[in-house]
């Protein structure tokens, strides 16, 4: 029993100092975001924000050659049956399915099983040459995962997803998770967000910009996909708010975009 709660210790333990010198996102920074289809290098963003399994090696090397930083995207919070890890997770940690997202299913983020996997994923992201990750459904207190999951279980899981990062050298996103801002923004280092602007919830993203940490917001209602008077109003609230927002497909799969810069 010593030797399990050493072995605890040592993984779980908060590690403050011990983290390496991680990229920093600058609050002007663009970004684009592909996670499905092949990946379009051909953007001038800052950052590129990629699937960390879907996302060759080669390409990640390829961004960095034209100049870009990589942000890998992965699902913290839930299980989904088509990754290459899927075997890893035990059924037990495996809860209640997703709306409207087939094949994935919440998992028990209180539980060193979970936190196991998101440590190799982070490994992984580190191996690959990820500058940052993007992990997902970090929102799990407010659904019905099947777990009685509270709102300082969804804190401690996230700041945990934070410090591993960090000690990885690796940049992490508070991704949506807008009613826990305040308790979280001093331990990430920039914000994803879907639809603040159709949700009029931008508001409470502000203590990153607060913080000179940017925050890159995709828009999905096709009226703003074109340039006209609703696209251009949606772009000069972005620009006033400095939320870098791109309008983009719900596939998130390029095949349209369109920049508020």
């Amino acid at each position: 029993m010593y030797f399990k709660s050493l072995i605890a210790l040592f993984f779980f333990a908060p590690s403050y100092g011990m983290a390496l010198s991680h990229f920093l996102p600058n609050i002007n920074d663009t970004w684009q975001w592909q996670l499905q289809g092949t990946l379009n290098t051909t953007y001038k963003a800052t950052i590129y924000d990629v699937d960390l399994f879907d996302t060759s090696w080669n390409s990640i090397r390829e961004l960095h050659a034209k100049r870009h930083k990589v942000i890998c995207y992965f699902s913290a919070g839930t299980y989904e049956d088509w990754r290459e890890d899927k075997a890893l997770f035990e059924p037990e940690y495996i809860g209640n399915s997703l709306d409207n997202w087939k094949g994935e299913r919440w998992v028990d983020i209180r539980t060193r099983h979970i936190k196991m996997r998101m440590i190799a994923r982070l490994n992984l992201a580190q191996k690959k040459g990820c500058d940052g990750v993007e992990p997902d459904n970090v929102d799990g207190y407010l659904q019905d995962t099947g777990f009685d999951l509270t709102y300082n279980d969804q804190i401690q899981f996230n700041r945990f997803l934070a410090g591993e990062a960090h000690q990885r050298g690796l940049a992490i996103a508070l991704k949506n998770d807008l009613n826990q801002v305040l308790d979280l923004v001093d331990y990430f280092d920039f914000a994803v967000n879907e639809q603040c602007f159709e949700f009029n919830e931008c508001n409470k993203l502000m203590p990153f910009i607060q913080q000179n940490k940017p925050v890159f917001n995709a828009e999905y209602k096709t009226e703003w996909s074109n340039n006209g008077p609703l696209n251009q109003r949606l772009c000069e609230q972005a620009r006033a708010l400095r939320i870098q927002t791109l309008v983009l497909p719900l596939a998130l799969d390029d095949s349209y975009r369109y920049a508020c810069q």
